[in-house]
């Protein structure tokens, strides 16, 4: 690598003031009066060609090359290639090419336009350059996003002796971070080094940037510390590296230090320190950021205001939120995203799936609102309102939105197009969900996955793993993700042989290490087919300690094939983890309590109160013509639930000759502490589906949504119903999604024992 000379040490070269000094200097005042006079004439609004401004330059007197400048400088502004290259052809008619200072701007422009050939072309022309010309080229390579081939013009630039200033070692770090080249851009770190200008500024942010972006914080936040005049991108690319890298107290530390400094934030600082309050969740330094962004002048900043409105969202501030939105004069699409997109998110970290439901009924709401206002929804409108419509099971919803995709033109777009697979996937309707994925323009690895991995949830093992085939011919690279699918499609259908060979071939062919998921599939297919054994020993096997799941499906599995001595095995290893879901001590209770296990009992109650878990809340509901009805165990409160009794009643009176039989079961109930012996015919979910039955057109599905899992009884009966009444059933409880169609569900009937 070539040497830097002690006299470009520690100069920071900018190259536009530096055109603007030229151009401010060049020409005697009497001159540069005339022509600029006429040039700006022929540069006002109403008169911008080119070529009348290029007439004023030709018939005026002797000139000096910059007189260009303005012109040029003009281009840029519009990005007008047309006209630089018009200009070009000028400066060679009139013999001012020789010009160095001018042939550079010129470069320059070329790349501000995005013309990067003709750029390329002069600069290979020229028969002399600079560093501002290298540079130059540099420049533009990584503004046009060719970034690779702004690293290659640094190696010709030292391989031809010529020398960097700081301003080209930034860009070149500039490049290696937007490739992510970090052995490359560590040669240029110990270029720097070797020359201590790692105090420079823009070097300091440009090294900041480059470790941040690969992963490396510490090295981010060094570079920080090394710069003796920080600035405010200097904090703020430290703060957003914290932010990036998953250190967000540390960003917030940054930050307090930043202010001490006397630093005053930008809008940029504000919202990424606004972004980590979100991570954290940390709301009362949220606030303090609100007054300060306030106290700054930043009240009416778009960017500002849109974070801390989504702030607000996620800290639960509902009526704050929707105060800040209501409040602004002008909303952005940008807005709107924020609040459905907020709304949407907020349905992940609900404390149930009731709150869940009801954050996403608003996300649609302003879906709704925006369609009625003067604005058009982007491709990030309809990725999160098609993700609220696949939590909410809300297919109509989705139809319609799929509606509008086509009709503005979204649909081709593969973000767009593998949203509304999983969507249709989680409505239950794998046949538009497989449309959708065959209609799609483009496939990505995300693609495949997401219609392998419906496939799979819905009971379709073979047309899963045929897609897998399909996936690998065309030579899209599957994930860790996409062999969950494979592996979940192999346990379904209880293709021993085949899970074993993709879990090889994920591990040997593709290098990719098992995580607890792949485990869990696995585990899951033993016990379908009763071979417990097999499932206890392939634990063993493990790398890492079984977490949760595992453990649950393994009592599961004892529970269905009757080996409880192996169920309370599990079931201890389990309360050795301390579990945190209800739902996983109710089962854990239901099995002491049919085992008469009395001791057993107290212990998991003792256990409950300790880490101070609530009772389950068995709620379930339906959406029906755009109305949310809702229902809980035993419901009296809903308007025909006489009709509904007279149905359920009469739906099992018909189920008994088909084979059903509805037993009383000592369980726990979610309203008491004491175990009841009861009768299953008044869970939540039968009343929202016989409310549906009876409010619905017949031959239509049903889809509930329900907070907890179905117990066995109510699965048992709802295959039976979906006999009975030529129906599909559709049931999203809390573990999975339960399709039933014709006495058969598409969880293979061992979902409800979880």
């Amino acid at each position: 690598m070539a040497s830097l000379p002690s006299v470009v040490v520690g100069n920071t070269l900018k190259l536009e003031s530096e055109f603007r000094k030229h151009t401010s200097t060049s020409l005697p005042f009497e001159k540069r009066n005339f022509i600029t006079t006429h040039l700006d004439k022929a540069l006002e609004p109403v008169c911008l060609d080119f070529r009348e401004a290029l007439s004023v330059i030709k018939d005026g007197p002797n000139f000096e090359s910059s007189v260009y400048v303005p012109l040029l400088q003009e281009c840029i502004d519009k990005s007008s290639i047309s006209g630089t290259q018009l200009i070009h052809g000028h400066i060679i008619k009139t013999n001012t090419h020789e010009d160095l200072f001018l042939m550079t701007f010129v470069v320059n422009v070329y790349g501000k336009c995005g013309a990067m050939e003709d750029a390329r072309k002069l600069f290979d022309k020229l028969p002399k350059r600079n560093v501002v010309t290298w540079t130059s080229l540099m420049s533009g390579y990584v503004h046009n996003s060719q970034p690779e081939l702004a690293i290659r013009v640094f190696q010709e630039m030292l391989e031809v002796g010529a020398y960097p200033t700081n301003y080209t070692l930034g860009v070149a770090l500039n490049a290696c971070s937007t490739l992510y080249a970090l052995k490359f851009g560590q040669q240029v770190h110990g270029y720097i080094v070797k020359y201590d200008i790692e105090y420079d500024t823009s070097i300091g942010n440009a090294l900041s940037s480059l470790y941040s972006k690969c992963g490396h914080l510490d090295f981010a936040v060094k570079a920080l510390w090394r710069i003796r005049e920080k600035n405010v991108i200097s904090w703020t690319t430290a703060i957003s590296a914290c932010g990036d890298n998953g250190d967000s107290a540390r960003g917030l530390s940054l930050f307090v230090e930043m202010l001490s400094d006397g630093i005053e934030p930008n809008e940029y600082t504000l919202t990424s320190v606004l972004s980590l309050c979100c991570i954290m969740q940390a709301m009362s330094v949220g606030l303090q950021v609100h007054s300060l962004s306030i106290k700054l002048g930043y009240e009416s900043n778009l960017r500002v205001t849109n974070s801390i409105m989504y702030l607000y969202l996620k800290c639960g501030w509902i009526s704050d939120a929707k105060k800040l939105f209501d409040g602004m004069g002008k909303i952005s699409l940008i807005t709107w995203n924020a609040m459905i997109a907020g709304h949407a998110q907020m349905m992940d970290i609900a404390e149930d799936n009731l709150s869940a439901h009801r954050s996403g009924v608003e996300a649609l709401n302003f879906f709704l609102r925006l369609n009625r206002s003067n604005m058009k929804p982007d491709i990030f409108t309809f990725s999160s309102i098609l993700t609220v419509c696949s939590s909410l099971v809300a297919l109509e919803q989705g139809e319609q939105v799929h509606a509008q995709t086509i009709k503005t033109g979204f649909l081709s777009d593969v973000v767009v197009g593998t949203t509304l697979v999983n969507m249709y996937s989680k409505c239950g309707s794998i046949e538009k969900a497989s449309k959708a994925f065959v209609e799609m323009s483009t496939r990505t690895m995300i693609s495949w996955t997401s219609m392998i991995t419906a496939f799979s949830q819905h009971g379709h093992s073979q047309q899963a793993l045929q897609l897998f085939e399909d996936m690998r011919l065309v030579g899209v690279r599957p994930n860790q993700i996409t062999f969950v699918g494979v592996l979940s499609a192999c346990s379904h259908a209880g293709l021993v042989d085949e899970a074993l060979k993709y879990f090889e071939m994920m591990k040997k062919e593709y290098k990719i290490k098992p995580v607890m998921d792949h485990f869990a599939c696995l585990i899951d297919m033993f016990v379908r087919l009763g071979k417990l054994d097999e499932a206890f020993e392939f634990v063993k096997k493990m790398d890492f300690e079984p977490n949760e799941v595992i453990w649950s499906l393994l009592i599961a599995g004892c529970r269905s094939h009757g080996n409880l001595e192996l169920g309370f095995y599990a079931a201890e290893q389990l309360l050795n983890l301390s579990p945190k879901d209800s739902e996983t001590y109710v089962m854990l209770l239901n099995m002491y309590l049919s085992a008469g296990r009395w001791k057993d009992v107290s212990r998991v109650r003792k256990m409950m109160r300790d880490e101070k878990l609530g009772k389950l809340k068995d709620w379930s509901w339906i959406s029906i013509r755009d109305r949310v009805h809702s229902f809980k165990p035993d419901d009296r409160s809903c308007p025909p639930c006489g009709e509904v009794d007279i149905l359920l009643g009469d739906l099992l009176e018909k189920a008994r000759p088909l084979g059903y039989e509805s037993k009383g079961s000592l369980e726990v109930t979610d309203e008491r502490d004491e175990e009841t012996t009861f009768s299953s015919i008044h869970h939540s979910e039968k009343l929202a589906v016989a409310f549906g039955l009876l409010n619905t057109p017949n031959g239509s599905p049903i889809r509930v949504m329900k907070s907890i899992s179905m117990c066995r009884a109510c699965h048992s009966f709802f295959k039976f119903i979906s006999i009975l009444t030529a129906r599909d059933i559709i049931i999203r409880d809390s573990k999975r999604l339960h399709k039933f169609v014709n006495g058969h569900c598409s969880c293979g009937d061992f979902g409800s024992l979880l």
